[in-house]
């Protein structure tokens, strides 16, 4: 079963790096669009800035899930790396459980401003840009890391410690 959970995962993690890199690169082309516009023909896109805060938005809650995986997320660990190796990774699975809680946490409160952004139709002034789209890849992201975070503690715990991608 964990293995199944793991492959998902894997194909998980490929859709979503693929979106951050697409993501990525469209607001590049969009500011590159932009830039020449602005700089060789005195015209600048009016909706530019706007819709490269949305994409950004969206590659960033995509991307997470590739740093969530790998557990490279923030974390303030000066302290626990100075501690004996059983209680490190007790601190370890308590720091996974409550990026978990955290994550589900922000997406059950996220849900009704998105419910109520679709509900109203809400669109960003310059590009006139549902809004109910970049404001739905938070909890978006957050469903995906806490999913993809339990996965890899179950990985852990299956298997000892160390990190589900076989490193450490």
């Amino acid at each position: 079963m964990i293995e199944t959970a793991v492959t998902g995962v894997r194909w998980l993690l490929m859709l979503t790096r693929a979106t951050a890199a697409v993501l990525l690169i469209t607001s590049v082309a969009i500011n590159f669009a932009n830039i020449i516009g602005r700089y060789f023909f005195s015209l600048s896109i009016p909706w530019a800035e706007e819709i490269m805060l949305f994409v950004m938005v969206g590659c960033v809650f995509t991307g997470c899930c590739a740093v969530a995986w790998e557990g490279r997320q923030i974390k303030m660990d000066v302290v626990v790396g100075m501690l004996p190796p059983k209680l490190q990774e007790l601190l370890n699975v308590l720091s996974e459980l409550v990026l978990i809680a955290t994550a589900a946490a922000v997406t059950v409160f996220a849900w009704p401003v998105i419910s109520q952004l679709a509900a109203f139709d809400e669109r960003s002034q310059a590009a006139n840009f549902p809004l109910v789209i970049p404001q739905a890849m938070l909890p978006i992201g957050y469903t995906l890391m806490a999913v993809i975070v339990a996965v890899r503690l179950m990985t852990r715990l299956g298997r000892g410690s160390g990190r589900a991608d076989g490193s450490h």
